[in-house]
């Protein structure tokens, strides 16, 4: 994914397959650094978290950061539902863990079977969610696990009685209930062309005030007058394409659904370098659509969550840093 010029942003739409820019499914995470267990809990539950989405995003004429991808997870744990976090993992061309040239388009059907569990340096991943696993069933010694949680889980919906049969593990992992449904993400280009945002005229907005005081009234138009501008322009601006799950523009500015928690420039931390962070995409209300989220009963929801990345993208090590994610809601209005 190239980074997008000012004002333009880069659209994702969902499609099933399986590719390195993805929706759901296990995470596609890279051969070094491996974000662990610790890093992969929600610090308010400390329930796992579960993959959402990656994006393969290289800076162009950044030599090291060539294999660059973000990586966003949520707590999907009724009654939590609401941890979210966003980590980036970048590397040169010449690296020790991938090959100099692009892997081929189009994978052997038979690589698709099954579940790959196991890391080429040799780590292990968890058989729920795809992490790292450094938890072993202690039954088979085969089973991996980032917690206890997921190995309990797998436990009980079929370990248990596979694990005396562990010579084809990766072909028999169940379904846990706990990854979101897998698609490619696919990129296009925003038209340039876009309606216009209509103009509302602030003496239209009408309706039953009661008795307030006139300054209050006055205040509740002025603020309605501007929620709806807002959303007339969220809408106008997806109108095009709105089946878009995602946008992606290095730089520019998010587009929000809402005048409520709207950032400020105080509420977005710093990198532990000491850059500012940036925004560089956000995910829109549709991919929840995709994500199935309310089968566990209490939804995932957001209106939008703008993910902001330092702004020098710096390289702290071979592993993962995390990048910041606000999440806005949906107003509720009367």
């Amino acid at each position: 994914m190239a980074a997008a010029g000012a004002g333009a942003a880069e659209l994702g739409f969902a499609k099933s397959e399986q590719f390195s820019s993805k929706v759901g499914g296990r995470p596609a995470l890279g051969e070094a650094g491996l974000a662990g267990p610790p890093e992969l809990a929600f610090t308010l539950c400390g329930h796992p978290l579960a993959f959402v989405l990656q994006l393969y995003t290289p800076l162009p004429g950044r030599a090291d950061a060539f294999h660059r991808t973000l990586f966003l997870f949520c707590c999907r744990v009724p009654p939590c539902c609401a941890g979210l976090r966003v980590f980036r993992s970048q590397l040169p061309r010449q690296n020790d863990f991938y090959s100099y040239e692009p892997p081929a388009e189009a994978p052997p059907p038979e690589t698709r079977e099954s579940v790959f569990l196991q890391l080429n340096y040799g780590a292990h991943l968890c058989r729920v969610c795809g992490c790292l696993g450094p938890k072993t069933c202690s039954r088979c010694h085969k089973a991996h696990y980032c917690s206890k949680e997921h190995q309990s889980l797998d436990w009980r919906l079929g370990h248990k009685q596979a694990g005396t049969q562990s010579d084809n593990l990766d072909n028999t992992v169940p379904d846990h209930n706990f990854l979101f449904p897998e698609f490619e993400i696919v990129i296009k280009t925003e038209d340039e062309i876009t309606p216009e945002v209509l103009e509302t005229d602030e003496s239209e907005i009408t309706g039953s005030m009661g008795e307030a005081p006139e300054e209050e009234l006055d205040s509740i138009a002025k603020h309605e007058y501007r929620e709806d501008k807002i959303f007339q322009k969220f809408k106008t601006k997806i109108a095009l394409e709105p089946e878009q799950i995602l946008r992606y523009g290095r730089g520019i500015s998010p587009i929000w659904i809402s005048d409520e928690a709207i950032p400020q420039e105080k509420d977005i931390p710093d990198c532990p370098c000491g850059a500012k962070k940036i925004f560089e995409f956000q995910v829109m209300p549709q991919l929840l659509n995709y994500l199935k989220a309310d089968t566990l009963g209490r939804s995932v929801d957001w209106g939008v969550l703008a993910i902001f990345t330092c702004a020098e993208s710096c390289r702290q090590g071979t592993g993962y840093t995390e990048e910041f994610v606000w999440k806005q809601d949906v107003t509720d209005t009367p």
